[in-house]
């Protein structure tokens, strides 16, 4: 048994490094399919995909179908309005590059949602291969293939076969953050337009390059910062900023509303907030949402802040103390300080909460440096466990605001 055990670990080692993972990618999109297949056999008729949906229909599901309505009408020059007068949800929400991508590919076979389906699984390995190798020179090769692993089989792996922007905009991530660690700004240029217009959460990546930019500065005597990295750094980050304020610009430009794209993020706040919410205040979502969340669990609503603060402490102290988490080097945990700082500052937790941390996908590698196999395996259960128990909800059973994936 012992000599079966190395002659597999010798053949598995044999393969090159992109074999290996498209062999892990590719068992992983099957598990997440029969996933999915169990829960088209468990939908019924309340579900907004009917009883005994196919899984082309979970494809186009939900966000999906307004990324598809983008790709075939555009952006409205006038935005939509309530019975109440107030802005309605709409397209303006949703970025384009996604969109239009999956429109191009999916000429090829007369169908956006085959299109969609194809650009997610594509990104989705390039993003296996990506966070490989933004992780491997910090915790190893062996650690960084656990982490693809775990990344491949997430509890959220659903999004790397439906109509989401998620794979593409982590492809783009992974390469980003990969090229700043390295010191290969001038690959920035690129990407950080294509990701401002992918999906929301550049401004988060400025940041990280401000904080970066710090931390060179802070090092130089023991790691020089050559001017024209200066300059690259200052650059990048302006554009960043830039970029990340240019769909408001954009939607602006469009419908003739100077708000119209912080009203149409805060159209989606009206089904939880009474009354909804008719300006934007930073970091007012998550003290909102903690009042909502205790006192939808039937808990006194002023504990939600004390709930919060606590929480934000324990965050931070792990991305500073933890080993595991310090194992990735600074440059990881500032890049998910600043963005976990962004969804602070923006996002209102509901439905969509567990989603939007897929950006944070790089801290993988912190759990897959423990080398206990035993810890390994069963990281691994539960990440398969996770996704069922995302999936069968909101695909399922799946048919009001609450469980908007």
């Amino acid at each position: 048994m012992a000599q079966l055990t190395l002659t597999l670990a010798r053949r598995w080692a044999g393969i090159p490094l992109p074999g290996r993972i498209a062999i892990v990618y590719v068992v992983a999109r099957l598990v997440t399919t029969a996933l999915m297949i169990a829960a088209a056999a468990q939908s019924t008729s309340l579900s907004r995909f009917g009883a005994e949906p196919g899984l082309a229909d979970f494809v186009v599901g939900w966000d999906a179908q307004w990324y598809w309505l983008v790709a075939e009408n555009g952006y409205p020059s006038e935005l939509p309005l309530t019975d109440s007068g107030d802005v309605a949800e709409n397209a303006w929400a949703f970025m384009p590059v996604f969109a239009y991508l999956a429109k191009a590919v999916g000429f090829v076979f007369g169908s956006w949602g085959m299109g969609a389906l194809l650009v997610s699984l594509v990104a989705g390995y390039l993003a296996c291969l990506a966070l490989h190798r933004l992780l491997r020179d910090r915790i190893g090769r062996s650690a960084a293939m656990w982490a693809v692993v775990f990344f491949a089989f997430g509890p959220l792996a659903a999004m790397f076969q439906v109509g989401y922007a998620e794979t593409l905009f982590l492809l783009l991530l992974f390469l980003a953050l990969d090229a700043t660690v390295r010191r290969r700004y001038a690959w920035l240029y690129l990407l950080i337009p294509i990701m401002a217009f992918t999906r929301p959460g550049i401004l988060a990546f400025a940041l990280y390059i401000g904080l970066h930019g710090i931390l060179r500065l802070v090092h130089r005597r023991d790691d020089p910062l050559a001017r024209r990295e200066v300059v690259h750094i200052l650059a990048t980050g302006a554009l960043a900023t830039v970029c990340g304020f240019a769909w408001q610009g954009i939607a602006a430009l469009v419908t003739g509303d100077p708000g119209a794209y912080l009203a149409t993020e805060l159209a989606w706040r009206q089904h939880w907030i009474a009354g909804g919410v008719d300006v934007f205040i930073p970091f007012e979502g998550w003290i909102q949402a903690s009042s909502f969340w205790f006192g939808q669990w039937g808990l006194p609503a002023e504990w939600g802040s004390t709930a919060l603060a606590l929480l934000v402490v324990a965050v931070a102290a792990g991305l500073l103390f933890l080993r595991q988490v310090r194992a990735l080097g600074a440059d990881l945990r500032l890049w998910s300080a600043s963005y976990l700082l962004y969804l602070l500052a923006v996002f209102f937790p509901q439905s969509s909460t567990f989603r939007l941390l897929l950006p944070l996908s790089p801290l993988w590698g912190a759990v897959a440096v423990p080398r206990s196999r035993l810890w390994r395996l069963a990281v691994l259960a539960a990440c398969i466990l996770g996704q069922w128990a995302w999936i069968f909800p909101v695909y399922a059973l799946g048919n009001t605001f609450w469980q908007v994936p």
